[in-house]
């Protein structure tokens, strides 16, 4: 049986911005633990973690610059989930996305003939480039060839995003409803909450948690495969994904995930499971025509099948866990 909700928490609390009440969850902790007679972590025969993926203000909270519509619904869906099965998650993860102003995927990195920054979602290309369409406005041979190498990947086209995900700003940390069950978790569970900061390289975009879209541009690394995060997750027995976005960051990191089982150990395929209920796509730009890697909830649609034909289950936070 599900565990109930904790008395501090309200589903309309996922939505909002507010300071997170750290001694109320901390009390709360205590007598929840006490009164299910929760173990230690530890102790867990079957280890299970919970991977929230983005799960930030930036994404996640209406009026950011980045909110994914459906984040809001998708938050409320996990938190249910995490409550409910608070005794049976070994470990909670969340990367945050973490960027600054000057990065190759902001408006500030780019200007046209006139000197005027790109508007956000805007495609730029190497062709756009060459031919004097967007300049860069710092780091012109590096820039062009990053996007000669992301174009040559297959992966994306290079999107000029809205400022977001700021380090120091308000948009960064995780929407506060998802810091207080991580920390609920924590203290109920005994065991620390697993942070993972990723996109800090401004020569980059950085959707997958586990690797940059490019990790060498004109012979300068500006990443790598995360193997330390990757050998964490998958000495679990499962591993439940879930956040924000769909088309994005979860689907890169599913990517990366299955890329890299399918070269060490294809079995452990089925160790990961993806809640699909729990995580929203970007909307596709208002272009005419679009083009069809711009379509991001087709994208994803189609990536999450392919995935689950690959071994990885898609799930619904409603389905039990049966273990």
């Amino acid at each position: 049986m599900a565990l109930p909700i904790p008395r501090f928490h309200e589903d309309a609390r996922a939505g909002q911005l507010y300071l997170e009440r750290v001694g109320e969850i901390s009390d709360e902790a205590r007598r929840y633990a006490e009164a299910h007679r929760l173990r230690p972590a530890r102790e867990d025969r079957v280890r299970i973690a919970a991977f929230g993926i983005d799960v930030q203000v930036a994404f996640c909270i209406p009026g950011a610059s980045l909110f994914v519509p459906g984040a809001v619904e998708d938050t409320q869906r996990a938190l249910r989930w995490i409550y409910g099965n608070l005794d049976r998650l070994t470990e909670l993860f969340f990367s945050l996305d973490t960027h600054r102003a000057f990065q190759i995927f902001h408006p500030a990195w780019w200007q046209d003939a006139s000197g005027k920054p790109p508007p956000p979602l805007t495609p730029i290309t190497a062709a756009d480039i060459r031919q004097g369409r967007w300049r860069p406005t710092r780091h012109p041979e590096e820039s062009l060839a990053y996007c000669e190498r992301l174009e040559a990947s297959g992966k994306y086209v290079l999107t000029v995003w809205p400022y977001h995900a700021l380090l120091g700003g308000l948009s960064h940390p995780l929407a506060p409803a998802m810091y207080e069950a991580s920390l609920f978790h924590a203290l109920a569970r005994d065991t620390p909450t697993w942070f993972e900061l990723k996109g800090e390289h401004p020569l980059t975009e950085n959707y997958s948690v586990l690797s940059p879209e490019v990790t060498e541009v004109r012979g300068q690394k500006v990443g790598e495969f995360n193997t330390k995060l990757f050998d964490r997750l998958m000495s679990f027995d499962r591993v439940y994904v879930f956040g924000q976005a769909k088309s994005h960051c979860v689907l890169s990191t599913l990517m990366d995930l299955r890329q890299h089982l399918e070269k060490t150990d294809r079995s452990k395929l089925g160790r990961v499971f993806i809640l699909e209920d729990a995580m929203s796509p970007v909307p596709a730009p208002p272009l005419d025509p679009l083009p069809p890697a711009l379509d991001f909830p087709r994208v994803a649609e189609a990536a999450l099948r392919e995935l689950q034909q690959a071994g990885m289950r898609v799930v619904r936070t409603t389905d039990p866990l049966d273990v």
